[in-house]
């Protein structure tokens, strides 16, 4: 026989009891992404919720656990929830059109994107705004991000920005939403990104592969062009004549161990009839000495080395690198910058 469901109880009070079940029963509920009133509210029905007998609890517990036999799917929760839902199916046009569309969010935080901004995109968009604006911001975002984004502005404008969090206090909870609102309507603004990287690191990976002489023209002419631009793809470029200022000694051996041994012998034997002897010296005294003296064995044998075949050498020596930096096998070290009073 079907046990009665209850009577004179509102859905906040059952849903109560439910909760209240669940935690006395050890569930780990995870309730943060409620709308604040809805938790809130909760809140107030577990403070005033007295005794609840067995019966009353038995049937609650029923009507509950029918209407979830009878859920055939959950929802994805609003824009966020489809399109965390949708992560990596879908690219980037669909989901900033989807975006625009100004469907209204279930119960998504503004903030929650904000804060997984970049601080590049974000920066710009702190800079066009109010200092207060900008400062419930970075009152709003982590310490470390705040930091960041506080440091790369510049110094009057920081200052003005640090005193206006003082004068937060009084900033009401309305005005927090209705300032990070704003803001995601700025990050749906932004245009999709069709590079990933930057245009200096897309000249630099180019420049990375090409010949020499093509790499150096390459440079000068930058250097006439946009001499700061220029500066940023030098950094971006790694050659064999780099490795000792980027590579860690003890990183060597994994790099002998991938390149091939054919390809290692003739990038050596080149690189020290081209002016990059540091690097071939830093290889060699940094592996076993018996390796060392085999492989300036076979430099000897080898015999002269086309110009072509030399680059392609040193390059795939290069490209093993950068697939173990990628691969996350090895970090490169920062490039120095040079003394600007030198």
């Amino acid at each position: 026989m079907t046990r009665a469901l209850p009577q004179g109880l509102t859905k906040k009070q059952k849903a109560a009891v439910i909760v209240q079940l669940l935690l006395s029963e050890g569930t780990d509920l995870t309730l943060e992404a409620l709308p604040d009133g809805v938790q809130a509210d909760l809140a107030r029905q577990l403070a005033g919720m007295r005794g609840v007998d067995r019966g009353t609890l038995a049937s609650v517990a029923l009507e509950f656990a029918t209407e979830l036999d009878q859920l055939g799917m959950v929802a994805a929760g609003g824009v966020d929830g489809a399109l965390a839902l949708l992560d990596g199916k879908i690219n980037d046009t669909a989901i900033k059109s989807v975006r625009s569309d100004g469907v209204a969010p279930v119960s998504d935080d503004p903030w929650d994107r904000i804060k997984a901004a970049e601080n590049t995109v974000l920066l710009p968009m702190l800079e066009a705004e109010s200092v207060e604006v900008a400062a419930v911001t970075l009152s709003k975002l982590p310490v470390a991000k705040a930091a960041d984004l506080l440091g790369a502005m510049p110094g009057d404008r920081a200052r003005r920005v640090s005193y206006a969090i003082s004068l937060t206090e009084a900033v009401t909870s309305h005005a927090v939403e209705q300032i990070g609102a704003a803001l995601v309507l700025q990050l749906d603004d932004q245009p999709i990104r069709v590079f990933a990287d930057a245009p200096f690191k897309r000249v630099g990976a180019i420049l990375n592969f090409s010949p020499a002489a093509t790499r150096d023209d390459v440079l000068e002419g930058l250097v006439a062009e946009d001499a700061a631009f220029a500066a940023d793809v030098r950094k971006a470029i790694f050659t064999f004549p780099d490795i000792p200022d980027r590579l860690a000694p003890l990183d060597v051996p994994k790099i002998t161990r991938d390149v091939d041994a054919e390809q290692l012998v003739k990038a050596l034997a080149y690189a020290t009839t081209t002016g990059a002897e540091t690097a071939v010296e830093f290889i060699l005294s940094n592996m076993s000495k018996r390796m060392a003296d085999s492989l300036r064995e076979e430099m000897e044998e080898i015999g002269a080395i086309k110009t072509k075949d030399g680059e392609a050498a040193m390059t795939a020596v290069t490209g093993v690198i950068r697939t173990l930096e990628e691969d996350g096998q090895i970090t490169l070290l920062t490039p120095q910058e040079e003394d600007e009073d030198a």
